[in-house]
């Protein structure tokens, strides 16, 4: 086998492999005498038809088949001793092909970058350093408590923490748009649920009141159509209503799964959980932190066929998604265009994260493992059932590995960093978050 190997252009690779005649010839003598056995034709015994009746007949569709054989066994064969890494499948094309004549083909693919790590003493990391206050446990109590309020209709002024049914009819310039008209919509002001500028307006009115709202829809809204432009919605309140929280006791602990302890360990419980979900979001605030300053660091250039691959695991999981929230099976497939970029970065990611893993020859830490392993069958009925099903399932296994792989190599990259602690407040962090 002769090889030789020519770069396109940036990471295109194209092989051109010649296979000796003598090797292919002997191949597909070896396959017709296997098919002679198998074959019957009329006039011959079974197992006894002559390998020139056989070549005579199927000895093209042979060659073919052991031509892509022989394209498949040498290409892998030359990557190797070439010692060429591709990204991807590559492209055959069969230049001679012919009995008694040395095949030759070219193999085109995209390989891995070369990838180098560096900078990372200049990157600057500020990690939040929070503490849950007394009134942040009080703010998160209220919170349960609202959960759980009654509504009663009233004859005052709407207020913040009120709830309005209006009927609404929005119009730009004059005329009325998609999706800006509605009855008996029920709003909860302060929630922050309609654009800004919608909800001040209803505060301050009573039943029966007509209210005129001026907004201007933000740069960023969803539909293409209302970004930036000046509305004007004619509102009717229909109806105004406040909410009577219940009292803080060991009834309302209860409702909660506190069946001992009452209201105090109610508060302990809601304080742990707190604490949880801060670790958890300031961990994932560093992590993409240290990934988004690692990735500006080191710009590499992206195999083509990798992103489309992720691009082709980023449509999948969004055709799940849409499913699961009831949307169906029949979602077509989406430009890729939308998960190109994403696809990209996220490419860019592993590779820069797997040349920090092997140039440390970072293990996965098996204690992390184990514990990441219980965390997440912490939520189910019998951990211990989860936990065994994970230990006898190598796929499962791998993926958490590979996860406990990826948090040690964002360690490192941080531990190389210059790290800046900054004190803020719960609520910062976790409305950030939201």
């Amino acid at each position: 086998m002769q090889v030789s190997v020519e770069t396109t252009q940036g990471l295109e690779r194209r092989l051109t492999i010649t296979v000796p005649a003598d090797a292919v010839d002997s191949a597909v003598k070896s396959r017709l005498q296997q098919l002679a056995k198998t074959q019957r034709i009329n006039g011959f015994r079974p197992g006894k038809v002559p390998v020139s009746v056989i070549k005579k007949r199927f000895g093209q569709a042979v060659r073919q088949e052991v031509s892509g054989d022989v394209m498949q066994q040498n290409f892998y064969q030359a990557v190797i001793q070439e010692k060429i890494q591709p990204a991807g499948m590559p492209k055959f094309d069969l230049t001679t092909d012919e009995d008694g004549k040395d095949l030759e083909f070219t193999a085109s693919f995209e390989v891995y970058p070369e990838v180098e790590v560096k900078g990372l003493g200049d990157i600057e990391i500020e990690k939040p350093v929070v503490e849950i206050t007394d009134e942040d446990l009080d703010n998160m109590m209220e919170t349960l408590q609202k959960q759980h309020a009654t509504w009663k209709e009233v004859k005052r002024k709407a207020k913040k923490d009120d709830k309005v049914v209006i009927d609404f009819v929005g119009t730009i310039d004059g005329e009325e748009f998609e999706g800006g008209k509605a009855e008996d919509f029920a709003l909860e002001l302060g929630q922050g649920r309609m654009i800004p500028g919608f909800e001040k307006p209803l505060v301050g009115a009573k039943a029966g009141e007509e209210v005129t709202i001026e907004v201007t829809f933000p740069e960023d809204y969803h539909a293409e159509n209302l970004k930036g432009k000046d509305a004007v919605f004619q509102a009717t309140v229909k109806k105004v209503e406040g909410q009577s929280l219940p009292k803080v006791d060991e009834e309302f602990a209860t409702l909660f799964g506190v069946e001992e302890g009452g209201v105090d360990a109610l508060k302990a419980e809601v304080r742990k959980n707190m604490q949880r979900e801060l670790d958890q979001t300031l961990k994932a605030k560093v992590k993409e932190d240290v990934i988004s300053k690692l990735v500006e660091a080191n710009e590499i250039e992206v195999p083509q066929a990798l992103i489309d691959q992720e691009v082709d695991i980023l449509r999948e999981q969004a055709k799940q998604r849409f499913s699961q929230q009831g949307g169906g099976q029949n979602l077509p497939d989406l430009p890729a265009e939308l998960f190109t970029d994403n696809a990209k970065r996220r490419v860019s990611i592993g590779l820069l994260l797997g040349e920090v893993i092997k140039q440390n020859e970072l293990k996965a830490d098996e204690e992390r493992v184990k514990e990441m392993i219980e965390t997440a069958a912490s939520a189910y009925e019998d951990p211990s059932e989860v936990v065994e099903y994970y230990n006898n399932n190598q796929e499962l296994m791998q993926q958490m590995q590979n996860v406990a792989l990826e948090e040690q190599a964002i360690e490192w990259v941080l531990e190389q960093a210059n790290v800046t602690e900054v004190t803020k407040a719960f609520d910062e962090v976790m409305n950030k978050q939201a």
